[in-house]
């Protein structure tokens, strides 16, 4: 089993929902305070604006964990804490073994741990609540809440599960691939040109059933 995560931008719309439940889900008391290592919410999910030059037009990026499996903030932990699962392939920490050394924060290319403010060790996702609910085989709350299925998580190793599916009907990336952190988190940016077929001879043969135009 290797779990991850796809977000799709062609059906984002940018809402937030995921950012608030995650949260809401995983740090509810501290979901009034600042992320002051992203400026953000307390919560593992970072969405960013940009515009794009030179037409200005406005797009969005949602950014997690990416779950790698060659791992920087694994090497580099002294300690241990930051450690694969080997049952699921989730990157997680273990914090009786973490000093707060801040190891893993420099050393993740993406940016994607945060620092605690309260407890003063790094968060990152999958938050406690997350965890809790994949091992009793839930969605994480970022993707239960997502009101246009663009949020998907689920096993990369089965080709029946959602996640599989539709990255195999879908163009899609992963971040810095050239960094060699081989991440599980797909950022879809369009069909591909099978499922473009595919959907193309689906019309034709309706149109030609009389089912349309």
């Amino acid at each position: 089993m290797r779990l991850g995560f796809l977000w799709d931008m062609t059906l984002c719309v940018s809402c937030g929902a995921c950012v608030a439940a995650c949260s809401a889900a995983n740090y509810p008391d501290e979901r009034w305070m600042e992320n002051r290592s992203w400026d953000w919410l307390t919560s593992n999910i970072l969405l960013t604006y940009y515009d794009e030059p030179p037409t200005g037009r406005a797009y969005s990026l949602i950014t997690s964990c990416q779950q790698c499996e060659n791992p920087p903030c694994v090497s580099v932990c002294p300690t241990g804490a930051s450690y694969i699962d080997k049952d699921t392939g989730l990157v997680l920490i273990d914090y009786d073994k973490c000093i707060g050394c801040r190891y893993c924060m420099a050393a993740c290319p993406y940016g994607m741990r945060w620092l605690d403010q309260v407890h003063g060790w790094p968060n990152k996702c999958p938050g406690p609540d997350s965890q809790e609910r994949i091992s009793n085989g839930q969605n994480p709350a970022c993707v239960e809440v997502c009101p246009t299925g663009a949020r998907l998580f689920g096993d990369l190793d089965d080709p029946n599960s959602e996640i599989s599916i539709r990255l195999n009907e879908s163009t899609a990336v992963r971040l810095l691939e050239d960094k060699g952190t081989e991440p599980k988190y797909f950022v879809v940016v369009g069909r591909s040109q099978v499922a473009a077929t595919q959907t193309s001879q689906a019309t034709a043969a309706q149109v030609a059933q009389g089912g349309g135009e």
